[in-house]
């Protein structure tokens, strides 16, 4: 892997503005993407053996999956609007077409799926506040999408305000060792506002094996593949993530860094 960062492309036929999979990023889980598209525009697609995730960033559409149709569903027209976004949970092996009923940016994510769950609507108001990671100061907010003890793959996303380094003390998730620490893959999909500012983003490990600080643009994606992955913006740009974590296990734990654990500890 020789870089963590990757950066957004131009719309492809589809929309397709920026893909990590497990074949590019070196891992075994974590898929994701992020699709542009025009009102009118439509795509289709399986999940293949993987469960999907399909968060409506911004916009509204329809989406179907086999007798399952969601009509004209969205809320926020902005991705920096103080709303939880609309998702689609479907399953592995279902085959699926989103049909953008306005502009709208579209996040796909995918982990390797049981074929045990039904195709569901995730409304706002059936997601559910994350627990708290690390110390985010009272303006930093956080939602879950799918709590992880359900499938295999947990989706959040925070919004930040800018001047603010989040996730301290630092923490990982690279270790099979329950009920304390569990091995999950990440992303972090990032935008700006306004949308010329950058953010910091470093994944390190404790023998500093891997050490890597990068500055984030707008759309940019980070794969964090072991590691603690503190971030933050400068003053004047509100920073906004959407993670993807997915793993062998079913479980979020997480280890804080014990050289800067001593920030929960006053």
């Amino acid at each position: 892997m020789t870089s963590l960062l990757v950066r957004p492309d131009e719309p492809d036929t589809q929309g397709k503005v920026l893909e990590v999979t497990p074949a590019s990023a070196g891992w075994d889980h974590v898929g994701f993407r992020v699709h542009k598209l025009t009102q009118g525009q439509q795509i289709e697609g399986n999940t293949g053996d993987r469960e999907h995730c399909l968060v409506l960033l911004s916009g509204r559409a329809t989406v179907t999956s086999d007798e399952h149709r969601w009509e004209d569903i969205g809320e926020r027209m902005d991705i920096f609007e103080k709303v939880p976004p609309y998702a689609v949970y479907l399953p592995d092996g279902a085959d699926f077409s989103v049909e953008a009923t306005t502009d709208m940016e579209l996040a796909v994510c995918s982990a390797p799926g049981h074929g045990n769950h039904e195709p569901r609507l995730i409304a706002p108001t059936r997601s559910s506040k994350a627990p708290v990671a690390a110390a985010p100061t009272p303006a930093t907010s956080r939602t879950f999408f799918r709590r992880p003890n359900r499938p295999t793959a947990c989706w959040w996303w925070r919004s930040t305000p800018g001047g603010q380094l989040v996730q301290l003390p630092t923490h990982k998730h690279d270790v099979d060792n329950l009920p304390e620490e569990s091995i999950l893959e990440e992303t972090y999909y990032h935008r700006l506002n306004p949308s010329q500012g950058f953010a910091f983003q470093r994944v390190y490990t404790d023998d500093r094996s891997l050490d890597e600080t990068m500055a984030v643009e707008n759309g940019s994606c980070v794969m964090v593949p072991r590691g603690y992955h503190p971030v933050g913006a400068p003053h004047g740009y509100e920073l906004y993530y959407l993670n993807v974590m997915a793993g062998p296990k079913r479980e979020w734990k997480f280890q804080n860094d014990p050289a800067h654990d001593w920030i929960v500890r006053q």
